[in-house]
């Protein structure tokens, strides 16, 4: 009955996971749509004379436009992270000390995920937040998703964590021994 109670718990869990990743996919998604219907051809839109602009770019590289053009690599990478982020949601323990890596790793995979549907079926991402201040390399939601969970992953395993608590990523081979 207990093992019952358990299942039933990491299954909503699961399902709670999934909800949260369409929801932040739908909503980069729906940004980038926006984005191309009002910035596209257009003047980029100023929000905060200069700090924020909107533009619209259609970038076929990585960060910062790296790797142009190579979306093999990119949806090769971005598959072996998810197999990796799977197995790592598989392995995590559905605990409350946990919850701060969970909510992370979620963020990250719906950042990889919206990214990655642009490249299959555009073969590029649209692009299309712009800090003026610095100068910085125009972006998306998704890669807000995916900098702000690594940076909070980062912060967190420095920390917030030890080191053996997260013993349940070893290998099931190594424990039984």
């Amino acid at each position: 009955m207990e093992a019952e109670v358990k299942d039933k718990k990491k299954i909503s869990f699961y399902i709670k996971t999934i909800i949260a990743m369409a929801v932040l996919v739908a909503f980069d998604h729906l940004t980038k749509y926006l984005a191309v219907i009002y910035l596209k051809g257009k003047n980029p839109i100023v929000l905060i004379d200069g700090v924020l602009e909107l533009h619209y770019l259609e970038n076929h590289g990585a960060a910062f436009g790296m790797l142009q053009k190579q979306q093999w690599l990119f949806a090769v990478l971005t598959v072996v992270f998810l197999i990796a982020a799977f197995i790592f949601f598989r392995r995590l323990p559905n605990e409350k000390k946990y919850l701060p890596v969970h909510i992370c790793v979620t963020v990250l995979v719906a950042g990889a995920v919206g990214n990655f549907i642009d490249r299959l079926v555009k073969q590029y991402v649209v692009d299309f937040i712009y800090f003026s201040g610095i100068n910085f390399p125009i972006f998306n939601v998704a890669d807000i998703c995916v900098s702000l969970s690594v940076i909070a992953l980062v912060l967190l395993l420095l920390f917030r964590y030890k080191e053996g608590d997260f013993a349940f990523l070893r290998r099931r081979k190594e424990e039984n021994k």
